[in-house]
């Protein structure tokens, strides 16, 4: 079936609820089908976890014309009992670091990440 990424056979370190929201934080205006792609997941499933999302508390959006606009929450905590008290802006801060090796600084990566992701409470 074609736009259907392949699937990945094992396990990894990141959830797709995590890829997910690193997208739309990289790109608060991405589509999904660029998320799919990114993540390699389907268009149907990033619509899911995006509901997922977005039910919990973790995200909102705004549609504006064809284009919708997401917004994290920064101060939510994450929902394992082991990461307990560490919030989504401390897990996202630490995917943007581990990119730095592909680009800028850490630090002016993590600014730059920081300024195009709008986020509730800020």
């Amino acid at each position: 079936m074609d736009g259907v990424p392949e699937p990945h056979t094992g396990w990894t370190f990141l959830t797709n609820h995590a890829r997910v929201l690193a997208a739309i934080a990289d790109n608060p205006n991405v589509r999904i089908r660029h998320i799919a792609a990114h993540c390699r997941l389907t268009e149907r499933a990033v619509q899911k976890i995006i509901a997922d999302l977005e039910r919990d508390g973790y995200l909102s959006h705004t549609r504006e014309g064809r284009t919708n606009t997401y917004r994290i929450d920064p101060a939510k905590v994450l929902r394992h009992p082991a990461e307990a008290g560490l919030k989504v802006a401390e897990l996202l801060s630490l995917l943007v670091q581990a990119e730095a090796g592909r680009g800028p600084a850490p630090s002016q990566q993590l600014e730059a990440a920081r300024q195009r992701m709008p986020m509730d409470g800020s």
